[in-house]
């Protein structure tokens, strides 16, 4: 039989199960024979990609070969994301708004005072959001610059610890994470990938923990920003964690001295931030 793209006989045809054409072997996926139903193929990937990633923060998975979802370079979304990232946002700013009500109401509960007003709250609130999602975005921006396809989805457990959180005496932000699939073409990148989200934090960290000193503000704004760069650089160091599914076991399974080298200065920070405002 001949292949439908490239009109050479083939002994063991493969049948596209999308547009059911019989292709050889170098044509037998949907992106090597123009399937006029690709967007079903990769949707269909996509889906299975997801279902295997479980629950839990930052859990993705990897597999080298050849086969690339999205061209290099190319950064996509879609209104699937889009609704996911405003859950997981609506969420977060309830975490950011509960934080404050609580030590409003328990002063001593976090071991540091001071007033919170309603626009502290919002500002914080914002912060929360901005760092939580640059966390998750810069994962996706270094995948998909890879060639990875990489959406985030809320996931139900997740979602619902953060939600139960905004009511409870302990905080737990996790409403969903960065689904990432496809191939990539050097173990190394794995690192670069993973190392993304915490750098953001550390970043953050650093920036609110200048601005508390450098801005002529009120102490209660400067020590929300203190609070805010504690807050960063611990979820720094805590994704920097050498287990289950959080980054720094990625990063720490292929390059132990790079693990190290992000994780010192981010314990460092997290010390340092919770001295200053405690």
């Amino acid at each position: 039989m001949k292949c439908e793209a490239c009109q050479q006989e083939t002994l063991l045809p493969f049948r596209c199960p999308h547009c059911g054409g019989q292709f050889c072997g170098a044509h037998r996926l949907p992106e090597n024979h123009a399937c006029p139903k690709i967007d079903q193929a990769r949707a269909q990937r996509q889906e299975q990609v997801m279902q295997t990633q479980g629950y839990g923060s930052y859990n993705y998975s990897y597999v080298f070969g050849q086969e690339q979802f999205k061209r290099k370079n190319h950064i996509s979304t879609s209104p699937k994301e889009l609704k996911h990232i405003g859950v997981a946002a609506a969420l977060v700013l309830g975490i950011g708004f509960s934080i404050g009500i609580f030590a409003m109401l328990l002063p001593d509960y976090f071991g540091f005072s001071f007033e919170w007003t309603w626009a502290i709250m919002a500002v914080f609130g914002v912060i929360m959001i901005l760092s939580f999602l640059t966390h998750e975005i810069a994962h996706k921006i270094t995948a998909q610059r890879k060639g990875l396809w990489a959406e985030f989805r809320l996931t139900t457990f997740g979602a619902l610890l953060t939600f139960a959180s905004i009511f409870l005496p302990f905080r737990m932000i996790a409403p969903g994470a960065m689904m990432i699939g496809g191939t990539l073409q050097k173990k190394e990148d794995i690192v670069t990938i993973s190392i993304a989200g915490p750098l953001t934090n550390m970043a953050f960290s650093a920036i609110f923990l200048g601005l508390a000193f450098m801005l002529p503000i009120p102490l209660d704004w400067a020590l929300m920003l203190l609070f805010a760069a504690y807050i960063n650089a611990f979820m720094g160091v805590f994704n920097l964690i050498p287990i289950g599914v959080l980054d720094g076991l990625k990063i720490f399974n292929v390059n132990k001295k790079v693990w190290a080298a992000a994780f010192v200065p981010a314990a460092a920070l997290a010390v340092v931030t919770y001295l200053l405002f405690s």
